[in-house]
């Protein structure tokens, strides 16, 4: 039988004007569907003209203007029915999604469709739940003692992955779909026995112990800084509205 990483995976990433996932807005997303390893994978693209200025910094990182989005991009509202359509093909195909730090993403998108849809992700996925796989999350709790950074980019050159224009978003979704096979190759005695289900229940759990050791070392440090332990989605926040 064909172990999960070894199959049909698709992966989920976005580019957005900044981090703070109440606030800002995506301005490209991509998925990515793969039948297998070596399969050439199916890519879906879409570029927002999210109707607010684009920072210089987020500028910097992805390379996404305010005069490029403003020709090219499209209002977020239809665009936004299409993505969530997307990851809804993929729920009930049964594929699992690859997201890294999946919780900034999938609120980025819920807080998006609240904004512009009126909608959520639970209206989405209430009868046919995502299962999500978290490259990030399953790396550090395999290897937890490992030093060092764990961004994408870390990840790709820890487990073998060539990254080809980071910061794309379909870039950066293929890039985690192929590191989440490597991890479950790397660790297959500790993964083939799990179904993509468990591994999402066990996900939440990982991360919220995660969270808790990273607000512990903040403490320590004297960092005052909050970390949220909701896993693949952080909790509707006021300022969302």
């Amino acid at each position: 039988m064909t172990c999960w990483y070894e199959g049909p995976l698709a992966a989920f990433d976005t580019e957005t004007t900044g981090v703070d996932v109440e606030t800002d807005r995506i301005v490209s997303a991509s998925v990515v569907v793969q039948e297998g390893p070596a399969i050439r994978p199916r890519v879906s693209r879409w570029l927002i003209n999210p109707g607010v200025p684009v920072p210089a910094s987020a500028t910097a990182v992805h390379g996404l203007t305010d005069e490029h989005l403003q020709h090219n991009g499209r209002w977020p509202s239809p665009v936004l029915e299409e993505i969530a359509r997307a990851l809804t093909e993929q729920a009930v195909a049964g594929r699992p999604l690859v997201i890294m730090n999946a919780p900034f993403d999938l609120t980025m998108l819920d807080r998006e469709l609240r904004r512009h849809r009126a909608s959520s992700l639970d209206h989405w996925f209430g009868s046919t739940p995502l299962l999500v796989l978290d490259p990030r999350v399953l790396d550090k709790h395999l290897d937890r003692y490992r030093k060092g950074r764990r961004t994408l980019t870390d990840l790709c050159a820890h487990y073998g992955v060539t990254l080809e224009g980071a910061h794309d978003a379909a870039a950066d979704a293929m890039a985690s779909l192929e590191v989440v096979r490597a991890v479950g190759r790397r660790f297959a005695t500790r993964l083939e026995r799990l179904s993509p289900a468990e591994l999402h229940t066990l996900q939440a759990g990982w991360h919220a112990a995660q969270a808790r050791g990273l607000q512990a070392w903040f403490a320590k440090s004297g960092t005052p800084e909050a970390v949220d332990p909701a896993w693949p989605l952080r909790p509707e926040m006021p300022a969302a509205a």
